[in-house]
C-alpha cells in the first residue's frame, strides 16, 4: 500500500479529518506528520500560549493514532525540505493538508504546492477549518463584504446542513514504512519552567477528547439559554470552543451538525445566536483574506491619520497586568493573564478602555492578545480589535465608548466575576466594586491596595475620544 502524508498544522484532529479522509479514499496510508517551523508565518508567528497549547494537542493526538495503530511523526522545519525529504525517503505519492488563511502562510502554502508538484507529488489542500472559503461568498457588485449582517444572510442562503466524516476505529500500519526517528516532542517544544501556564489546564483540556467533551458540555448546559446568558460574564454561559476551533481539534462542521441535530430542544434564539457568532468567525477569515493587511493596518484608511495618544509603556503596562484601577477591565486582563482566555464581553471592555480612554493604538492590544491567548487565532483577533477601536469591517462607531462601570452593573451584577479575578475587592458589595472611586471610604479601607482611581477619568477619557475623532472628521471635511 503506498503512502500520503498528512502534513497537520491547525487541524490536530482525526473526526472529520478531510485531509485523512482523502488518503484513504486514494488507498493510500496516511502517515501524519507535525512540521514546526513557527519562522515561516512572519510577523504573526505564534505566541507564548499558542505553543503551550499545542505542545499538549499534539501529545493527545499523538496517543490517538497510537491507539488506532498509527503514529504521528514530529520534524523541524524548513518545510518544504522535510516534505520533500519524507516524501522521497518513503516513497510518498501525495502530500495532502487542511488549508490555513493567514497570508503569510497562504503565500507558503502555495509555493510549496507548485514545488511537490513539480517534483511529481499529487500535492492538494482542502477546507477544514470553515463552512464557507473565503472567496465563496461576494456582494451582487463581485466585491468583498465589509459588513457582517448581508454577508450572513448571503451565507445562510448558501447554507447546507454539513456533512461530517468519523474516524476510523483503526488506521493502516506504517510497520513497512521508511521513517526517520523525527524528533522528541518535550525538545521540539520545551516545556516552560517554571509552569506559567499551569491555570490554563484548569480550565482547558487540549486535544480532540477535550474538545469533544467541551461541545458535550455546551450542549447540554449552555446552549439552552445561550443568547442572553452569553453577555454575563460570571456565568458559563459561553461555548469556550474557540482555542478547539482554532487548533482544529473539532471541526466547525461538526460543532454546527451536533448542534442542528438538537432540533426543536433547542430554543431558535438561543440556536441562531450561537450560529451567528460561528458567523462572526467566517466573517473574519473573509475579510483577512480578502484585506490581508489588516493585522498590522486600518482597513478604514481614515483612521490612518487617527491622532492616537503616544505609546505610554507605564499605561501599557498597568493594562496588560490587570491595574488600570477599573475593577471589569482589571479582572478581565486577570482571567487572560491565568487562563489564556478571556469572556468575549470583557474582551470588548479591555478593548475599548486601551483603545478610546487611553486612545493607545490597537495594535498594542492585539499583539497582547496574541501572546496570552490560547485561541489566538489571526482572522479573529484582527477582527476583534479592529471592531473595538472603530477601525475595521463592521466597526464599532468610533463614538461608541464603553462605560466600563456601566457594562459592570450589566453584565456582573452581583460583582462575582470581579470578586473572582480581582479578590482585593471582593469585600467591596456592589455597587462599590464597579467603581471603588465613587466609594472612597469603603474602598480605603476594604481594598487598600488596589488603586484608588482610574488611569484617566473615564468621563474626561469619553470626551478626549470624541474630541480625536471629531479631530479625524473635521480633518476629511477641510481635504
Amino acid at each position: 500500500m503506498g503512502i500520503a502524508l498528512v502534513w497537520l498544522r491547525d487541524d490536530l484532529r482525526l473526526d472529520d479529518q478531510p485531509a485523512l479522509r482523502a488518503a484513504l479514499q486514494r488507498g493510500l496510508s496516511p502517515l501524519p506528520v507535525y512540521i514546526h517551523a513557527p519562522e515561516e508565518e512572519g510577523a504573526w508567528a505564534p505566541g507564548a500560549a499558542s505553543h503551550a497549547w499545542r505542545r499538549r494537542s499534539l501529545a493527545a493526538l499523538a496517543s490517538e493514532l497510537e491507539r488506532r495503530g498509527s503514529r504521528l511523526l514530529l520534524l523541524r522545519g524548513p518545510t518544504l525540505d522535510a516534505l520533500q525529504a519524507l516524501a522521497a525517503r518513503t516513497g510518498a505519492e501525495a502530500v495532502l493538508w487542511t488549508r490555513r488563511y493567514e497570508p503569510a502562510v497562504e503565500q507558503r502554502d502555495a509555493r510549496i504546492k507548485r514545488d511537490l508538484r513539480q517534483i511529481g507529488l499529487h500535492a492538494e489542500s482542502f477546507n477544514g477549518a470553515l463552512l464557507f472559503e473565503p472567496w465563496e461568498l461576494a456582494t451582487r457588485q463581485g466585491d468583498p463584504y465589509r459588513v457582517f449582517t448581508p454577508f450572513w444572510k448571503s451565507a445562510r442562503a448558501a447554507w447546507r446542513v454539513p456533512a461530517t466524516w468519523d474516524a476510523p476505529a483503526r488506521l493502516p500500519s506504517l510497520a513497512h514504512a521508511d521513517l526517520p526517528a523525527g524528533e522528541r516532542l518535550d525538545e521540539l517544544m520545551p516545556t516552560p519552567a517554571p509552569a506559567w501556564d499551569a491555570g490554563f489546564w484548569q480550565r482547558f483540556t487540549p486535544g480532540e477528547q477535550g474538545a469533544r467533551a467541551a461541545l458535550r458540555r455546551f450542549i447540554d448546559d449552555a446552549l439552552h439559554g445561550y443568547a442572553q446568558a452569553r453577555d454575563f460574564a460570571a456565568e458559563a454561559g459561553t461555548s469556550r470552543l474557540s482555542p478547539h476551533l482554532h487548533f482544529g481539534e473539532v471541526s466547525v462542521r461538526r460543532v454546527v451538525a451536533e448542534v442542528l441535530a438538537m432540533g426543536d430542544a433547542i430554543g431558535e434564539a438561543d440556536r441562531d445566536r450561537f450560529l451567528a457568532e460561528l458567523g462572526w468567525r467566517e466573517f473574519a477569515h473573509h475579510v483577512l483574506h480578502h484585506y490581508p493587511q489588516t493585522p498590522d493596518r486600518n482597513l478604514d484608511p481614515r483612521f490612518d491619520d487617527f491622532p492616537w495618544a503616544a505609546p505610554d509603556e507605564a499605561l501599557l503596562e498597568a493594562w496588560r497586568h490587570g491595574r488600570t484601577g477599573v475593577p471589569i477591565v482589571d479582572a478581565g486582563m486577570r482571567e487572560l493573564w491565568h487562563t489564556g482566555w478571556m469572556h468575549n464581553r470583557v474582551r470588548m471592555l479591555v478593548a475599548s478602555w486601551l483603545t478610546k480612554h487611553l486612545r493607545q493604538h490597537w495594535r498594542h492590544g492585539a499583539r497582547w492578545f496574541w501572546d496570552t491567548l490560547v485561541d489566538a487565532d489571526l482572522a479573529n483577533n484582527t477582527q476583534g480589535w479592529q471592531w473595538s477601536a472603530g477601525t475595521g469591517a463592521d466597526a464599532a462607531p468610533y463614538f461608541r465608548v464603553f462605560n466600563p462601570a456601566t457594562q459592570a452593573r450589566r453584565f456582573d451584577p452581583d460583582g462575582a466575576y470581579i470578586a473572582r479575578w480581582v479578590p482585593e475587592l471582593a469585600g467591596l458589595p456592589p455597587p462599590a466594586c464597579f467603581a471603588p472611586w465613587e466609594h472612597p471610604e469603603p474602598a480605603r479601607r476594604l481594598a487598600p491596595g488596589y488603586p484608588p482611581r482610574p488611569q484617566v477619568d473615564l468621563a474626561a477619557g469619553r470626551a478626549d475620544a470624541l474630541d480625536a475623532f471629531a479631530s479625524l472628521r473635521r480633518g476629511a471635511v477641510q481635504r
